[in-house]
């Protein structure tokens, strides 16, 4: 189930503007007053945490946490089902819900073609990219190397994906398959022989045989590299500091591949959205994303949620479900805050990500769903499974490749695209100020991008489309320091990054506004202003 919930103050109509529109994907959206929630809605009749939307493949299940009440087309409710249309009230605001299908939800990402032929390993510098190559050993050309790429290869004469030189050989003549590491000899149009073993069925090719055909005697060989790539942006995600472009380069080069992945980041790094990149830009595109919240399910509902359950198998199965292996069949399971699950959970999730073998609860007959992984934590899961609170296996079997996203504090040069993204996604007429963005830059962001959304959020819906400076509302909630407590403010803010950023550019000014975002007229009056020749 996707769709968006779009804002209004006061009751929603044909001559109403909304304020902004939230998407709605398969996740837990929160809805309150504090950064630490999903959507922030800025009014004291808005609790701090008010309610949470459990947007779910087949459904949407409001349930209102808040003092002051939440109302569903006009009636006050603490549980609820949502459907196309309905209008939630909080405080003064009011949502509408607008659903839509799978296939009307734009991708964030072209998919790539499946990379099979290529094996892929964590490195302490990058990714090492184990390849295949064809050595020819003995006949025309020998001595020849030729890369292969592609999981299944036809090898022959003149239309054959892989061409030799050989009159001995005709097109097709054999195939070659390629699947991490592993090469199988098929036998085609002509005859091919494994040492004096000729392949008439799928035969294993094991380092070091030799493969004849014709009059050439060929080998496949494996040739480790470290790739260190890099992307300019990764599904919505963007950023222009080098730890994001290492990690969007990272992320597209993982999603053709499909081992699984583990997303490592504080919460609101944007761990979901490359979760969503990585399903999109995978060949597995076209098929079910699916979402689940480890941390949001009881450990008695476990199996039920993840291997789904037979009717009357527990009080309240009153018909069989499916669970979200079972939904994911053929795409893309993610599994988030997968660090807080409960020890006995973790075992039951080991067990079917080494067999493969997926039973409903109440159930019998194994099912067998074909799905990529994709987990992510907040949590240091290397030292917890290290100190005996995570299991080691299972750590391993979710780590086969890692991708960290920095926190926001970390790279304070990517506020500058990701501010202006964010505001364009909640009104195409909003503008934030170069002055605005060095206030921005100036904040230790402990909620991270999602923080950052929601305090330009907030500028938006109380001050309008211009964000000035004196806009800007940080962590609303926090509590005072007290009468001659430091505070540092806006303009002092502004300055440290300014300077940081002037000394990280050798006083070149023009360099020192390249790395800020901002036009170099800005800084010049910013130094003016502060007295900085």
């Amino acid at each position: 189930m996707v769709g968006r919930l779009t804002f209004f103050r006061g009751e929603p109509s044909a001559a109403a503007e909304p304020v902004f529109a939230y998407r709605l994907r398969p996740s837990r959206t929160r809805i309150g007053r504090t950064d630490d929630n999903d959507v922030v809605l800025p009014d004291d009749a808005v609790s701090r945490s008010h309610c949470i939307l459990d947007v779910r493949e087949e459904s949407i299940e409001l349930l209102d946490r808040s003092s002051n009440g939440t109302w569903v087309n006009g009636k006050r409710t603490k549980r609820a089902t949502l459907t196309h249309g309905d209008v939630i009230r909080i405080g003064p605001f009011h949502a509408r819900v607008d659903l839509t299908g799978d296939e009307l939800v734009p991708p964030t990402e072209e998919a790539q073609p499946e990379a099979r032929h290529e094996e892929l390993v964590d490195s302490t510098h990058g990714l090492a990219v184990t390849e295949a190559f064809l050595t020819i050993v003995d006949g025309p050309g020998q001595g020849k190397r030729l890369r292969l790429r592609g999981a299944r290869l036809s090898l022959g004469a003149e239309g054959s994906k892989v061409v030799l030189d050989d009159p001995g050989v005709v097109r097709d003549h054999v195939r070659i398959r390629l699947n991490q590491g592993r090469v199988l000899v098929e036998p085609a149009a002509g005859a091919a022989f494994v040492g004096p073993t000729r392949v008439r069925d799928l035969l294993p090719l094991f380092v070091g045989e030799e493969l004849r055909i014709g009059n050439t005697v060929v080998r496949v060989d494996w040739d480790t590299q470290v790739d260190t790539p890099k992307a300019d942006r990764f599904g919505e995600m963007v950023g222009t500091s080098e730890a994001m472009r290492s990690a969007f380069g990272l992320l597209r080069r993982m999603a053709a591949h499909h081992a699984p992945v583990l997303l490592i980041g504080e919460s609101g790094t944007g761990k979901e959205l490359a979760a969503r990149g990585l399903h999109d830009a995978s060949p597995r595109a076209g098929t079910r994303f699916v979402a689940v919240n480890c941390g949001a399910i009881t450990p008695t509902l476990f199996e039920s949620e993840l291997f789904g359950h037979e009717k009357g198998s527990f009080t309240g199965a009153s018909e069989r479900r499916d669970g979200a292996f079972q939904r994911a069949d053929g795409g893309t399971l993610f599994l988030d805050e997968v660090g807080e699950l409960p020890e006995e959970a973790q075992a039951k999730l080991l067990r079917v990500l080494e067999t493969g073998e997926v039973r409903r609860v109440g159930g019998n007959d194994p099912t067998f769903p074909d799905v990529r992984i994709v987990a992510a934590t907040n949590r240091r899961l290397h030292e917890a499974a290290r100190d005996g609170q995570f299991r080691t296996d299972l750590y391993f079997r979710l780590a086969v490749l890692a991708v960290r996203l920095p926190a926001l504090r970390e790279r304070p040069e990517d506020i500058p695209a990701l501010a202006t993204a964010i505001a364009h996604r909640i009104h195409a007429q909003m503008h934030v100020t170069p002055e605005a963005i060095l206030a921005l830059q100036g904040y230790s962001w402990p909620g991270n991008a999602r923080e950052l959304r929601n305090v330009l959020t907030r500028a938006f819906v109380l001050f309008g489309p211009l964000v000035e400076p004196a806009h800007l509302i940080f962590s609303p909630l926090d509590a005072d320091p007290g009468p001659g407590a430091p505070r540092r403010t806006i303009d002092e803010a502004e300055r440290e990054v300014v300077t940081d950023a002037l000394r990280r550019a050798k006083d070149n000014r023009t360099v020192a506004a390249r790395f800020l975002g901002i036009p170099r007229s800005s800084l010049l009056y910013k130094l003016k202003r502060w007295g900085i020749e």
